[in-house]
């Protein structure tokens, strides 16, 4: 059990690990920036629909 804590311990500490795990917050950051920028590209989409059909 001790030993698997230190081998979880010493692999998290790679410079590889640590560097894909910056990548994948960086790919995590955009998406979600991504999303927020689909949902304002949506609501203008459907305000600009709506108020061409009440025109």
């Amino acid at each position: 059990m001790k030993r698997q804590q230190l081998l979880a311990a010493a692999y998290r500490g790679h410079p590889i690990r640590q560097t894909v795990m910056q990548a994948r917050a960086l790919e995590r950051k955009r998406r979600d920036d991504s999303d927020v920028k689909l949902f304002f590209l949506s609501f203008a989409a459907f305000f600009v629909c709506f108020t061409t059909f009440l025109l």
